[in-house]
């Protein structure tokens, strides 16, 4: 498998086929005498971010945290939640149980909500 082609930004979809957002990063382990082994999916503006320049990650970070989103750290999917690979990264996972889809949550509760018929 092509981890870069294949995995990196590519949509996340969990169990119930609900979209997660994409996958912004890739960390791999390098057990000592091993083969390198894909280890987590990163999701988050943060490592989006950092794939840009480190400072602009923790510029991400400190705004999303000034701001009040509950979540300004990415979050890490074990690569052993990956069903399949295809167009689509398909997660064993809940959307709604991790808190991946904060920021959407907190743009939808205080900003969309907000604009008149935004609800």
């Amino acid at each position: 498998m092509d981890v870069i082609r294949d995995v990196l930004d590519n949509q996340l979809v969990d169990r119930n086929n609900c979209k997660m957002g994409r996958v912004d990063g890739i960390v791999m382990e390098l057990p000592e005498g091993q083969p390198p082994r894909l280890a987590y999916i990163e999701v988050g503006m943060p490592t989006l971010a950092r794939r840009l320049h480190p400072r602009l990650e923790r510029w991400v970070a400190a705004l999303a945290s000034k701001w009040g989103t509950k979540h300004s750290e990415s979050f890490r999917i074990p690569f052993s939640k990956v069903r399949d690979v295809g167009i689509d990264v398909n997660v064993d996972l809940d959307a709604e149980a991790t808190p991946v889809l904060a920021n959407e949550k907190w743009l939808r509760e205080h900003i969309i909500e907000r604009i008149p018929g935004g609800k």
